[in-house]
C-alpha cells in the first residue's frame, strides 16, 4: 500500500502522462508498476477518453453558457431605450442574438430588449460609423445545430462500437470453434520439469526399468546403431497414489526433454470426431519437439476394449479416438524418438490393440511401497519441513502398513498443520503419531457425549478385543486403545503388522475373526447382553470366512479345494469385484454350514480366554474408563506384570515445555 504523498505523486504523474503524453518515472512510488493494457483496451480507453472531452466542450467548457450566466440578471427595457442610449453613445456594446438584444452600459449594467426577428442592425439605426458602441451580431445556428445532432451523432458512434465489437466476437468464436479439434496437451519444456529421480521414492524397480527409458531419450543412436528399436510406449500400472505421474515427470526431467501432459478423458468430447482431430494434433506437435514425452493419465478412459459395454459401434466417440491412438503410435516414423507413457489403474478393461507389442511395449507394476520404501518415501516428503531431531522416521514406516506415497505425503502434510497448531517450532513424533491415526482412522470426536453406561460398554468392548487378539498367536501385535470417537467408531483397537505380509494362512485367518469377535464377547460376558456395536467386526468376520470357504480353498474336507462363484464385471486395483454362483444349493447349504460353525467356533473361543482373564479385564477397564487411551505397554504392564524398558530421555522439542 502506497502513502498519501505517494498517491499524490502518483496522481500527479498521470496527469503528466495526460497532458505531455509522457511517463515520469521519477515521479512515481517504487513499489507502483503501472498496469499493462492489451492493444484493445488502449483504444477503448482513447475513445472514452475523447467521449469525455467532447461532453466536457459541450456541457462545461462550451462559451455561450459563460455567456448566458452573464447576462441572465439583465434589467428589461422597450427597444426606444436602447436606441435612444445608442444615438447618446451610453452603451460600450450591443449583443444581439437571436432575436434578444443585451446593451452593457459604460457602468457595467445590462439591459435587455427584444426585437423583430425581421428587424436589421440598418433598419434599427445601429450602424453609425461615427459611433464607438460596438454592435455585435451572434449567429447560433451553426452550434445550435451541432447540438442538436449531437445526440444522433453519440447514437451513430455506439452503433458503429457495437457492430465492430459483434464482429469481433464472431471471429473469436469462429477462432474457438476451428480450434476445437486442436490438442489440449500441457507443454513443460525441459526447463520447467524440475523432478528427478531422486525425487522419486520406494519405486526402485520401477526406476530402473524407466532409467532405460531415459537412455533411448537420450542416446538413441547407441541402440539403433545395433538394430534395437526404441521402445514406443511405457504403460504405468499401480493403485492410485502410488506415483505415476510423478514417474512420468522424473523420467522428462532426466531426459531434459519436453514433456506434453494430457489426462485420457480430454479426448472425449459429445461430438464425433474431435477426440480424433486432438489425437493427431497432439503427436503432430510432439514430433515437431521431438525428442519428448506424450503423458496420457487415465488411458482407460478411451482406451477400453471395443465392442463391450460403453461402446455404442463403428461410429462411437471413444472407438475411433481409440482407433486414432492405435494408428499414430504404430505409424511413428523411424528415428521421430518420441516415447509415449501412459498411467492406469484399470488395465484390466483396456483394449488388446493398445497393449500389444509396438505399441505399449512395456508395463511397469507400482506397487504399494514395503516398510524401506514407505521410510524413504518419509525422508523425502520431510525435506522441506523441520523435522526435530528425536522423531524416528521408521517407526512411522512400520506404522503404515499398506498406505501409498500419496498417503504418506499427507501424513507428513497434516503433522506440519498439527505442529503449526500446537506452535511447535518443530515437528515432532507425536505430532506424526497423531497425523497417521488421523489420516487412517479419522479425526477425533471428542464433541461426541457418550453416557457413563455406553462409555462402559465401549470400554469392555474395545479391551475384548485387545485382550482375544493379544492371545492369539498368529494375530498381528497390539498397538494402542482408545474409547475417543474417530470417525463412526466409538473406540478404536489397533493391530499393526511388525513387517509387510504378502500372504496370509489359515491360522492367521481364524485368529482375526476370533479377535473380531472379542469384542461382542466381552459385551455378552460382563453385561448379559449384546449391542449394535459389533455389527461390523461381523460383518468382517464374515467376509473373512466365506473367501476361506469359496476362494481360497480353506474350508472343510466336504467343500474341498475348490473355488466357488465367479467374477462378474472387471476388478479394480485393490477392490474385489461382485461374485456371481456358479454352485449347486447343496454346495451353498456346505458352506453356509461352515461359515455358522467357523464363526461359533471363534466365537466360543473369545469367551474362553475372557473368563480365563476376566480380573485382568476388570483391571484395565478401570485404567482405560479414566484415561480413555491405552499404549501396549501400558496394556502389557498390567495384563501380564511386564514394566516398560526405561527409555532415554529425550531433549524436549523447541517450542515445548521442558
Amino acid at each position: 500500500m502506497c502513502g498519501e504523498k505517494e498517491n499524490l505523486d502518483l496522481l500527479y504523474a498521470c496527469v503528466l502522462f495526460v497532458v505531455h503524453g509522457t511517463w515520469y518515472p521519477e515521479v512515481v512510488p517504487a513499489a507502483y508498476k503501472p498496469p499493462q493494457r492489451s492493444k484493445q483496451q488502449w483504444l477503448l480507453s482513447v475513445f472514452l477518453f475523447g467521449a469525455l472531452i467532447v461532453m466536457s466542450f459541450v456541457f462545461l467548457l462550451n462559451p455561450q453558457r459563460a455567456s448566458e450566466q452573464k447576462y441572465a440578471n439583465a434589467k428589461s427595457v422597450p427597444l426606444s431605450q436602447i436606441t435612444q442610449g445608442y444615438a447618446a453613445g451610453k452603451f460600450q456594446k450591443i449583443l444581439i442574438r437571436d432575436n434578444n438584444v443585451f446593451a452593457t452600459q459604460k457602468n457595467g449594467d445590462i439591459l435587455q430588449s427584444y426585437k423583430e426577428a425581421n428587424d436589421t442592425v440598418s433598419q434599427l439605426g445601429w450602424n453609425d460609423a461615427k459611433n464607438t458602441t460596438v454592435v455585435e451580431v451572434e449567429n447560433r445556428e451553426t452550434m445550435d445545430l451541432f447540438l442538436a445532432a449531437l445526440p444522433d451523432l453519440l447514437f451513430f458512434l455506439i452503433i458503429i462500437v457495437g457492430v465492430i465489437w459483434l464482429f469481433r466476437g464472431v471471429a473469436r468464436s469462429q477462432s474457438t470453434a476451428l480450434s476445437f479439434g486442436k490438442s489440449r496437451a500441457r507443454v513443460a519444456d525441459a526447463r520447467q520439469v524440475k523432478t528427478r529421480f531422486g525425487d522419486v521414492a520406494g519405486a526402485e524397480e520401477a526406476k530402473e526399468d524407466l532409467v532405460e527409458v531415459v537412455d533411448f531419450l537420450k542416446n538413441p543412436k547407441k541402440y539403433t546403431n545395433i538394430g534395437a528399436k526404441i521402445p514406443r510406449g511405457v504403460l504405468l500400472v499401480g493403485a492410485p497414489g502410488t506415483g505415476k505421474t510423478l514417474l512420468a515427470r522424473a523420467v522428462a526431467g532426466e531426459a531434459n526433454v519436453p514433456f506434453f501432459s494430457i489426462a485420457g478423458s480430454e479426448f472425449v468430447e459429445m461430438f464425433v470426431g474431435v477426440g480424433a482431430s486432438r489425437v493427431r494434433d497432439l503427436f503432430t506437435k510432439a514430433k515437431r519437439n521431438s525428442p519428448c514425452i506424450i503423458f496420457i493419465d487415465e488411458i482407460d478412459a478411451v482406451g477400453r476394449q471395443r465392442g463391450g459395454a460403453g461402446f455404442g459401434g463403428g461410429h462411437d466417440e471413444r472407438e475411433q479416438t481409440l482407433n486414432q491412438i492405435l494408428t499414430e503410435m504404430d505409424g511413428f516414423e523411424q528415428g521421430t524418438n518420441v516415447i509415449v507413457i501412459a498411467a492406469t489403474n484399470r488395465p484390466d478393461v483396456l483394449d488388446i490393440a493398445l497393449l500389444r507389442p509396438g505399441r505399449f511395449d512395456r508395463r511397469i507394476f507400482i506397487d504399494k511401497p514395503d516398510l524401506v520404501a514407505r521410510e524413504k518415501i518419509l525422508e523425502v516428503h520431510a525435506r522441506n519441513k523441520k523435522i526435530a531431531k528425536t522423531v524416528h522416521l521408521d517407526d512411522i514406516a512400520k506404522q503404515t502398513v499398506g498406505l501409498t506415497g500419496a498417503d504418506l505425503e499427507n501424513i507428513m502434510n497434516e503433522s506440519a498443520i498439527f505442529a503449526a497448531k500446537r506452535r511447535h517450532a518443530t515437528v515432532s513424533q507425536k505430532d506424526i503419531i497423531d497425523a497417521v491415526e488421523k489420516v487412517t482412522i479419522g479425526s477425533e470426536k471428542k464433541s461426541r457425549k457418550l453416557s457413563a453406561h455406553e462409555k462402559e460398554i465401549t470400554v469392555f468392548h474395545e479391551l475384548g478385543h485387545a485382550i482375544v487378539g493379544h492371545l492369539c498367536p498368529a494375530s498381528d501385535p497390539l498397538h494402542k486403545i482408545s474409547i475417543v470417537s474417530r470417525g463412526s467408531a466409538l473406540g478404536v483397537t489397533w493391530f499393526l503388522p511388525q513387517e509387510d505380509q504378502y500372504t496370509t494362512s489359515r491360522s492367521k485367518f481364524l485368529d482375526e475373526i476370533c479377535g473380531l469377535l472379542g469384542g461382542r464377547a466381552a459385551e455378552e460376558l460382563v453385561f448379559g447382553e449384546i449391542t449394535t456395536g459389533a455389527s461390523n467386526d461381523i460383518e468382517r468376520a464374515s467376509s473373512i470366512v466365506r473367501g476361506m470357504a469359496m476362494r481360497y480353498g480353506m474350508g472343510d474336507d466336504d467343500l474341498g479345494i475348490v473355488a466357488y462363484g465367479e467374477k462378474q464385471g472387471t476388478s479394480f486395483l485393490g477392490v474385489d469385484p461382485s461374485m456371481g454362483r456358479n454352485y449347486s444349493e447343496e454346495v451353498a447349504k456346505q458352506i453356509d454350514s461352515f461359515v455358522r460353525t467357523t464363526i461359533a467356533q471363534q466365537y466360543e473361543r473369545a469367551m474362553n480366554f475372557l473368563r480365563t482373564h476376566r480380573k485382568k479385564l476388570d483391571e484395565l477397564s478401570k485404567i482405560l474408563l479414566q484415561k480413555e487411551t491405552m499404549t501396549v505397554d501400558e496394556f502389557l504392564e498390567v495384563f501380564e506384570g511386564k514394566k516398560p524398558e526405561p527409555k532415554k530421555k529425550e531433549e524436549p522439542e523447541e517450542g515445548e515445555e521442558a
